[in-house]
């Protein structure tokens, strides 16, 4: 579930950072400092969820909600609570006071969840796996034809003339290929996320400013490639 922060306090900031990467169903896609640097982001990229403060400077977290062309979920993080009344009027999703212990951040995070995957749930019909899609491709490594589930693929790392598969196992798999022509035989589940990456969108823990985590093992994002990966992730 793709999020951002906004927060003019770098400390509150920093802690709900932390609190976010320790929950597996966020994925913190930016943390802003204004109200104008959040509303540049939310205009281009429709986010899950908003965690956004109230009073700050030029431009409150209220006034980022109103601005939005769409309706949004979010969360108010504040130090104070007289707005508290305006904040469910707006449909908050909840309305957190600082300090804010991290078990009752957990259970506002839970509630989005639940309220946004229910309301995901309603709106997509389902939708059949194609009996035909492949779950499987044959990879030449050194002297043998290794047979690789797609599902089991993590992500692929290009090494010049060579790529390296990391799937469940520990030793990677090293093939004599380019990324270009590997990604070609993936599903829509893989997405090219760097030159030198590609990554499986069923297998990411989180995402932190410009790196992906799978793993334990942090993958950048390219440029070239943020806006694209962005709007994959944002369903």
């Amino acid at each position: 579930m793709s999020c951002i922060i906004i927060d003019d306090e770098p400390l509150a900031l920093e802690l709900l950072e932390d609190f976010i990467s320790k929950i597996d169903f966020l994925n913190l896609i930016a943390s802003c400092s204004n109200g104008f640097e959040a509303t540049n982001i939310l205009h281009s990229n429709k986010v899950d969820l908003i965690f956004t403060d109230i009073e700050m400077p030029n431009f409150s977290g209220i006034d980022i909600i109103k601005s939005l062309d769409y309706n949004p979920h979010f969360i108010f993080t504040t130090a104070y609570s007289h707005y508290a009344v305006e904040g469910f009027n707006l449909n908050a999703i909840d309305y957190l006071v600082k300090p804010i212990p991290f078990h009752r951040f957990l259970k506002a995070a839970t509630r989005a969840q639940s309220i946004i995957t229910e309301k995901q749930e309603f709106a997509t019909p389902s939708i059949e796996k194609p009996s035909n899609e492949q779950e499987f491709i044959f990879v030449k490594s050194e002297y043998e034809n290794l047979k690789v589930n797609i599902n089991d693929i993590r992500y692929i790392e290009g090494l010049k003339d060579y790529i390296k598969i990391y799937t469940h196992k520990e030793k990677p798999i090293l093939t004599l290929n380019s990324l270009k022509k590997f990604e070609e035989k993936l599903s829509n589940n893989f997405i090219r996320v760097h030159k030198s990456f590609i990554v499986s969108l069923n297998h990411i823990h989180s995402v932190q400013r410009n790196r992906i985590v799978i793993d334990e093992k942090w993958i950048p994002i390219g440029i070239s490639y943020k806006t694209e990966f962005l709007k994959r992730i944002d369903f």
